[in-house]
């Protein structure tokens, strides 16, 4: 299978999930790019990225038909999303690709077990 098509799948596939679960398309295509597809922890991330506003724009669209989205706090959550990934990018030049998988492990570990829990 080419390498276009092993990459168009796992969109696909995270692009369902995101749609479907609310999460943004990184908790799913970091792990995917940096375990199946060698690509470094850094440029998994920026990538995860750089997807984030095509994906979530599709998505939303459909929410925003069916009334399940509170545009007040989309705009405030948007503006300090903006302002907070500006630093993290800058911060996450500076750490070493073994601590970014761990930072990313551990986050994936708290988030799940809160939200099994609650």
């Amino acid at each position: 299978m080419s390498e276009r098509l092993k990459y168009l799948g796992a969109g696909f596939i995270v692009g369902i999930f995101s749609g479907l679960l609310g999460v943004g398309g990184g908790i799913f295509l970091v792990p995917i790019m940096v375990t199946y597809f060698n690509i470094t922890q850094h440029v998994a991330q920026a990538t995860s990225m750089a997807i984030v506003i095509p994906t979530a724009l599709s998505s939303s669209i459909i929410y925003g038909f069916h009334g399940n989205i509170d545009i007040n706090l989309a705009v405030n959550l948007t503006v300090g999303s903006i302002l907070g990934a500006s630093v993290g990018a800058r911060i996450m030049k500076k750490i070493p690709a073994v601590r970014l998988k761990q930072l990313f492990a551990v986050l994936l570990i708290v988030v799940g077990v809160r939200m099994v829990l609650a």
